[in-house]
């Protein structure tokens, strides 16, 4: 019997409205699987909280929405009619704000960068011409992140293996694990790891094979269990979860033929950061001959970063550890390390997928070369 579509659901963000003075709408991700529920920020305070709170995460995703709240940001200096020095103040004022809404993933402060960088070649414009030509580079922005990862998802298409013999019974799958949730939900697009692995389904679908997801549950907030199973089961990829503990007893099986995870800052080097629960995945990955592979868009790479031990780490709630919700599931007195990302080394890294290819092998040469075209 074949399932009824799925619901149809916001976009993960959205500007609402022709110019300046309109809303950006971000699906709020705290609330799924269970509710779906459009935000709307109208204020560049609106989109911190949303960033800060994880209601809209995952690299890419953070700097557009950043780039929109730079736009919220300054609509009070444009109202109250001041000069453009006024409007520059309060568009400093707003990208400080917004940057330090969270420290790790990079397309936060270059999305900022960049949109600060596109009016300052431009001074003589008029405060509501610089609102625009603002609005407009999030827009553009936005836009490349969709075809960012239209392109992300070829790439790394092109690198999976080839479909492997039955292990047990007809018809077998190639199996791929991921890790956390890098997909529509943390991009404009299909998202980045799951870019990947969508449009492996696709060719398999289309040659009349068959793809099988699985996703590592995430602890401690299950961004895999709530948000990476439910965009791959509403698209009708074939999708198991398991404990974040049980992946190396699936690797040990044979049935995961490749790993593919993305990332929220890439050193020089190509030491990256995701995730926590990445670096052990690589491991493990490592351990049974799996190929590790990183998804990531060029804008994720920090070429100011030599190496990834100096990638600022977030450490978040302890009671994210502690609590289940509400639920106190931890011994009182207990303690939590809540660390929301680890650094995974190069050579545990098979490639990183970017929209403008492969980088095999990852060095600090190879990113550098790979760059020059980005």
């Amino acid at each position: 019997m074949t399932s009824p579509p799925a619901p149809t659901a916001p976009p993960t963000l959205r500007w609402i409205g022709e110019g300046p003075n309109g809303t950006l709408e971000l699906l709020d991700q705290t609330l799924l699987p269970g509710e779906v529920v459009a935000l709307a920020c109208r204020t560049d305070d609106d989109v911190f909280a949303a960033i800060r709170r994880l209601s809209v995460r995952g690299a890419p995703a953070i700097g557009v929405s950043a780039a929109y709240g730079l736009v919220l940001g300054v609509r009070d200096a444009l109202a109250a009619g001041g000069s453009r020095a006024d409007f520059d103040a309060a568009l400093h004022a707003s990208a400080e704000k917004l940057a330090a809404s969270r420290p790790t993933a990079v397309n936060l402060f270059w999305a900022l960068a960049r949109c600060r960088r596109v009016l300052s070649l431009e001074p003589d414009l008029a405060p509501q011409d610089a609102a625009e030509r603002l609005l407009a580079e999030a827009r553009t922005i936005e836009e490349e992140d969709r075809a960012m990862c239209a392109a992300i998802g070829r790439n790394g298409a092109d690198l999976l293996p080839d479909f492997p013999e039955p292990i047990d019974g007809p018809g077998g799958e190639l199996g791929l694990l991921t890790h956390c949730n890098a997909g529509g939900l943390a991009t404009a697009g299909d998202g980045t790891a799951l870019s990947v692995l969508f449009e492996a389904h696709r060719r398999a679908t289309a040659a009349g094979k068959r793809v099988r997801v699985y996703a590592d549950e995430t602890r401690p907030l299950l961004q895999g269990a709530r948000l990476t199973a439910w965009e791959l089961t509403r698209r009708g990829v074939p999708t198991t979860v398991l404990c974040d503990s049980a992946a190396a007893s699936l690797l040990a099986t044979g049935r995961v033929h490749a790993v593919v995870t993305g990332a929220d800052r890439v050193a020089a080097n190509g030491d990256a950061a995701n995730k926590i629960g990445t670096f052990p995945l690589a491991v493990m990955a490592q351990r049974f001959g799996v190929p590790f592979y990183i998804a990531a868009p060029t804008s994720t790479f920090d070429r100011d970063l030599p190496r990834g031990a100096d990638i600022p780490i977030e450490q978040r709630d302890a009671d994210e550890v502690l609590n289940y919700g509400a639920l106190r599931t931890a011994a009182d007195g207990a303690e939590a390390y809540n660390p929301a990302f680890d650094v995974t080394p190069a050579d545990l890294i098979a490639a990183l997928i970017t929209e403008r290819g492969v980088i095999e092998s990852p060095t600090a040469d190879a990113v550098a070369e790979h760059l020059k075209t980005a």
